[in-house]
C-alpha cells in the first residue's frame, strides 16, 4: 500500500521557517509528479507548490511564490517545502500528493495519492 507521511509541522513565529517533509513509500517515486497543498480552517483546499518528476520543473501557489521552495531526493523518497518568511495566513494542514506520470517535465494538475496532513501554526 502507497503511503505518504508528512512530518515537520509545528508552530512558529511570523517570519520563522519551518521544512516540511513528505516520506513516500513508493519504490519508484520518480515515477511520480508531487505536490504540496494546504487547508486552513473553513477554506478550501490551496495548491501551494508542484515539482516534476525530474525535479527541473517547480511551480508555486501566487501566496507562496518567492517565500516557499519545493525539492525532493528520490534516493530518500522525499519531498520537501522549504517555508520562510512565514505568515500568520499561512497557518493550515498542509498535505502531501503524489501523480504517476509518463512525463518527466510536467507538473501535475491533479493527484491521486495523498498524505494525511501536518498542522502548521504561525503566530503573529
Amino acid at each position: 500500500q502507497v503511503q505518504l507521511v508528512e512530518s515537520g509541522g509545528g508552530l512558529v513565529q511570523a517570519g520563522g521557517s519551518l521544512r516540511l517533509s513528505c516520506a513516500a513509500s513508493i519504490v519508484t517515486v520518480s515515477n511520480y509528479a508531487m505536490g504540496w497543498f494546504r487547508r486552513a480552517q473553513e477554506k478550501e483546499r490551496e495548491f501551494v507548490a508542484g515539482i516534476s518528476r525530474s525535479g527541473a520543473n517547480t511551480h508555486y501557489g501566487d501566496s507562496v511564490k518567492g517565500r516557499f521552495t519545493i525539492s525532493r531526493d528520490d534516493a530518500k523518497r522525499t519531498v520537501y517545502l522549504q517555508m520562510t518568511s512565514m505568515k500568520p495566513e499561512d497557518t493550515a494542514v498542509y498535505y502531501c500528493a503524489a501523480h504517476f506520470t509518463l512525463s518527466r517535465t510536467a507538473i501535475s494538475d491533479s493527484y491521486a495519492l495523498w498524505g494525511q496532513g501536518t498542522q502548521v501554526t504561525v503566530s503573529s
